[in-house]
């Protein structure tokens, strides 16, 4: 079989396992004893936004959960056994929903072409597209509407957070829980925080409030 790119990675994960040893013999025995980190990130699936490096965290620090451009559906049983998963097991203490700029599901939701199964994705997304229509409308710059539908796409799924009982119920019971949502520049490497953190159910319309005695 030719030397190709697969063998690299294999080649490439000898390596790195070797450098950790020569700097702490016992890295991955401490390692395989159980993960206790404060933070599960729920990011976009773009190979270009790697929470762990963007953010200068270590294997342990962060759980991580990624699907097309960030989204946080309630159907979607996937993301809430990784949520309920972290908060009520791993008792994380923060939750962030990170996008990015330039995030091709953002941009496919905001065309009317047909992407076959994404469609039934990005619906989601076009349906913050249209919750903002008159925002979005008064942005002529196509790319800073694009970059502003990013923005207000992350701040829909903190939201959506939000409205879960896995969350509502950790904080009723004053686990400390803070939801955030950032967006990661590919241009620059910067995160911006949208300032839509949030602690408690206090800014949710008293429909999406959930009676948890």
């Amino acid at each position: 079989m030719k030397n190709t790119y697969y063998h690299q990675l294999l080649k490439n994960n000898k390596e790195w396992v070797q450098k950790k040893i020569d700097t702490d013999p016992k890295y991955f025995e401490e390692l395989s004893k159980g993960q206790k980190p404060p933070v599960l990130w729920i990011g976009c699936a773009d190979s270009r936004v790697p929470a762990n490096q963007i953010t200068g965290t270590l294997p342990g620090e962060m759980f991580v959960h990624r699907n097309i451009a960030n989204m946080v559906v309630h159907t979607d049983m996937n993301m809430l056994s990784v949520l309920d998963y972290a908060v009520n097991i791993l008792k994380v203490k923060h939750v962030i929903v990170c996008g990015h700029y330039g995030c091709g599901g953002v941009q496919a939701a905001m065309q009317n072409k047909s992407l076959g199964l994404i469609n039934k994705w990005i619906r989601n997304i076009k349906e913050v597209y249209k919750d903002n229509i008159t925002e979005l409308r008064k942005i002529e710059d196509d790319q800073k509407r694009f970059d502003r539908l990013v923005e207000l796409n992350v701040k829909a799924q903190v939201y959506d957070l939000a409205k879960t009982s896995i969350v509502q119920k950790a904080w009723k019971d004053d686990s400390g829980l803070e939801i955030h949502g950032w967006v990661y520049g590919l241009n620059d490497g910067i995160i911006k925080d949208l300032k839509v953190s949030m602690d408690s159910a206090a800014h949710l319309d008293d429909i999406f409030t959930l009676d948890l005695d």
